[in-house]
């Protein structure tokens, strides 16, 4: 009989947590017959470690993960993934806004043969201004990074073991995970689900965060970025070649006089900007190119509890390099 391991990055769910337990025991997991639950602790500084640990005791198919501090929901799902046990492994969020039973679906569609599941949302019940800018985002990722990203966008995928294996083997840091999955190009199929808003716990998911996907997706699948400046160089030239062209003819046909401090100050100061804008570009590119040449491992496992155990490990993601 296949396994199935759900995986949960836990990040200051302690509101949450019972209750996600709950609903999956109430309604999916009899149904699963051979599963695990992989709970990773991403640095909480709640009680999330302690619930964790209760929701342990009361099933021994429960295996918890706590890295040695926050890493991001990224990193979390690759220390889930890296240990779990199953034929394939499905993202849970812990936050309650995705029904359990469409890990049904999705298991019942990786059986009929698909390597990849997509939790595709259908609607979004959320405040305007976050479904605006959640769809904004996946348009520009539609767009121009992966157009195999849907439409309403995902955070929930069931993936075979040989896509966990893809994604060791990538094991990259500043990156969208589900691009990667995207990326890898196996049989995907999609379930569809009503997100719900959020009821307890307040999201950690802030603004600094989301801008930092929408970099690291576009810097780390696309690049726009780069022929983007390209472009702005080669429009402000023509621009600049057609001005001086054109007070050029205006002296020498009219007299016009060339003008001076005010406009020259002018041209310099937009030319300063989109000097330093380009390079922060750069500058991006090069970060992320450094933090990939030191080889830090994108996380650290403080410790792993098993039914049977208790394994501390002193670093992290070395069950990667066999």
């Amino acid at each position: 009989m296949s396994r199935l391991s759900i995986v949960v990055p836990v990040y200051y769910n302690e509101d949450t947590l019972m209750d996600l337990y709950e609903d999956m025991r109430a309604k999916i997991l009899e149904k699963l017959g051979d599963y695990e639950i992989v709970l990773v602790d991403d640095g909480s500084g709640d009680r999330s470690w302690e619930i964790m640990n209760h929701i342990r005791d009361l099933d021994n198919r429960v295996r918890l993960v706590k890295l040695s501090r926050n890493f991001g929901e990224h990193a979390a799902l690759l220390a889930g993934l890296s240990v779990c046990t199953g034929d394939c492994a499905v993202t849970k969020q812990a936050d309650l806004q995705e029904d359990s039973e469409i890990i049904l679906e999705m298991y019942d569609s990786w059986k009929r043969g698909n390597k990849v599941v997509l939790a595709v949302r259908r609607s979004r019940d959320e405040s305007r201004v976050k479904i605006f800018f959640a769809n904004l985002y996946y348009s520009l990722v539609r767009k121009f990074v992966n157009k195999n990203m849907p439409a309403g966008g995902c955070d929930c995928y069931l993936i075979d073991r040989k896509v966990i294996e893809v994604l060791e083997r990538l094991d990259e840091k500043n990156s969208s995970l589900t691009l990667q999955v995207l990326w890898a190009g196996f049989q995907t199929d999609m379930v569809y689900f009503d997100r719900r808003d959020r009821e307890k716990g307040e999201s950690r998911w802030t603004f600094a965060k989301k801008f930092k996907l929408v970099m690291d997706s576009m810097m780390s699948f696309s690049y726009i970025p780069i022929r983007l400046m390209s472009l702005v160089g080669v429009f402000f030239n023509i621009g600049a070649v057609i001005l001086f062209v054109s007070v050029l003819v205006e002296y020498f046909t009219k007299g016009t006089p060339i003008a001076g401090w005010s406009s020259l100050m002018c041209v310099v100061l937009c030319s300063s900007g989109l000097i330093l804008l380009m390079l922060g570009i750069l500058g991006e590119y090069l970060w992320r190119t450094l933090d990939a040449a030191r080889t830090r491992p994108p996380f650290i496992i403080d410790e792993e509890v098993t039914p049977g155990e208790l394994i501390k490990k002193p670093a992290g993601h070395t069950n990667l390099d066999g």
